[in-house]
C-alpha cells in the first residue's frame, strides 16, 4: 500500500469511526426522547428516522468500504453482497427521503399562520410516520435490481458486462433497455425529491428574510430573531439540505466523469469513495451543533446518573 493509499484508507477509517459513533449517539438519544414523551414532537421522529438511515449507511457501505481501502477483497459471497449492498441502497434512498420529508415539515412549520397553513399545520403530525413507512416501501421496491442483478467477485467469469465494480462487489445487466430503466427509476426518484428539498429550503430562505425584515425595524424586540426555536430549526435544516445537495451534485457529476474516462484515475476514484460516506458523518455533527438539548443531556449526564434529554 502507497502512500496515497494509506492516506485515503485513514480518511474512509476516520469517517466511518466518528460517523458510526455519532450517528448510533443520535439515534439512541432521539429514541429515548420519543419514548420519553407523551407526544413527541415530529422533528424528532424524522431525526430518529435520518439518523437510522445513516446508520444503516455507514454499517453497510461503510464497512465495506473501509475493508475495501486497506487492500482487502473477495471477502463477500454472493449473498453477502446482494443483502449488504441492497439495505446501503435502501438506507440511502431513506436518507434521500427524511432529508425531503425534514424540509418540507420545517417550512410548512415557519409558513405564515392563515385558515389554510393552519389546516395543514393540524393534520401534518398525524402524517410523519405514514410518510417514513411509505418510504421505505418506495425504496425496498426501487432498489429490488440489486439482489438481483448484484455477483461477488468470487463468481465473476471474466466474459460478463459489468455495470457497476465496486471491487468488493459488481453488478451486472446484460440488457441494454433493463440497465436504462433502471436507471431512469433511480435518477427520477433522486431528481424528484432533491427538487422537493430545495424548493422548500428555498422557501424558508424568503420566509427567514421577510422575517428579518419586519423585526428589523424593533428597536428592543423582546425575543432575538436567531434564539426562536422554529428559526434555530429552519437555519439547520437549511444547512442539512445545502449540504445533501451539494455533494449530491458533486457524486453525480464525479460518476459521470469516471464512467466516460478510459484510463481510471486513482485519486479520482479515491475521492469519490472518500465523499460516499461525507453527508452521513457531517450531518451528524450538524444535529448535535444546532441540538440545545444535547448539550443540556451532557450537562446533566455529568451530574445526574438517570438523565432526562426531554
Amino acid at each position: 500500500m502507497n502512500s496515497t493509499e494509506l492516506s485515503f484508507g485513514l480518511l474512509i477509517l476516520l469517517q466511518f469511526s466518528l460517523g458510526l459513533l455519532l450517528n448510533i449517539f443520535l439515534l439512541l438519544f432521539h429514541i429515548r426522547v420519543v419514548s420519553n414523551s407523551h407526544n413527541p414532537s415530529s422533528s424528532d421522529l424524522i431525526l430518529t428516522h435520518l439518523a437510522l438511515a445513516n446508520t444503516i449507511i455507514l454499517l453497510t457501505s461503510g464497512v465495506l468500504e473501509t475493508l475495501s481501502a486497506w487492500g482487502l477483497r473477495n471477502f463477500l459471497d454472493d449473498v453477502g453482497c446482494k443483502i449488504l449492498i441492497y439495505l446501503y441502497r435502501v438506507a440511502r434512498g431513506l436518507c434521500i427521503c427524511t432529508t425531503c420529508l425534514l424540509s418540507v415539515f420545517q417550512a410548512i412549520t415557519i409558513s405564515p399562520s392563515t385558515s389554510w397553513w393552519a389546516r395543514i399545520k393540524a393534520k401534518l403530525p398525524k402524517c410523519i410516520l405514514p410518510s417514513c413507512a411509505l418510504s421505505w416501501v418506495i425504496n425496498l421496491l426501487i432498489e429490488l435490481d440489486v439482489p438481483i442483478y448484484m455477483r461477488s467477485p468470487q463468481n465473476n467469469s471474466g466474459n460478463v458486462r459489468t455495470i457497476l465494480d465496486l471491487k468488493y462487489c459488481f453488478e451486472v445487466i446484460e440488457s441494454a433497455e433493463t440497465t436504462l430503466a433502471i436507471t431512469v427509476m433511480l435518477s427520477f426518484r433522486d431528481l424528484f425529491f432533491v427538487g422537493l428539498m430545495s424548493m422548500a429550503s428555498s422557501y424558508m430562505v424568503f420566509v427567514l428574510h421577510r422575517h428579518h425584515r419586519q423585526v428589523q425595524h424593533l428597536h428592543e424586540p423582546r425575543r432575538s430573531p436567531r434564539a426562536m426555536p422554529e428559526i434555530r430549526a429552519a437555519r439547520k435544516v437549511i444547512a442539512l439540505v445545502s449540504l445533501y445537495v451539494l455533494l449530491y451534485g458533486r457524486q453525480t457529476i464525479m460518476l459521470s466523469i469516471l464512467v466516460n474516462m478510459k484510463e481510471k484515475s486513482l485519486l479520482l476514484v479515491k475521492s469519490h469513495l472518500v465523499f460516499q460516506l461525507t453527508f452521513s458523518t457531517i450531518s451528524s455533527f450538524l444535529i448535535i451543533h444546532s441540538d440545545r438539548r444535547i448539550r443540556i443531556f451532557w450537562t446533566r449526564q455529568s451530574t445526574d446518573p438517570n438523565p432526562d434529554p426531554s
